[in-house]
């Protein structure tokens, strides 16, 4: 797996950022260029902004026992 905080790789993402027109095509799902970015926004908003709740109780307990790292 990349790791974002690499020069290189964050060098690379950027420039794959700055390729995106708002006529591109999807190459596969069905999210068109905006709907994309934004998504991958939602995670660095969850973390840096504050604004979503933190998860707890039995949803906690399912993301605990399938998002565990595959080694």
């Amino acid at each position: 797996m990349k790791n974002i905080f690499d020069a290189e790789i964050t060098q690379e993402i950027r420039e794959r950022i700055n390729y995106l027109k708002p006529e591109s095509k999807a190459l596969w799902g069905t999210m068109n260029v905006s709907q994309m970015l934004a998504h991958c926004n939602v995670t660095y908003a969850m973390i840096y902004d504050g604004n979503y709740k933190k998860v707890t109780g039995l949803k906690k307990l399912i993301y605990r026992t399938f998002n565990k790292e595959i080694s």
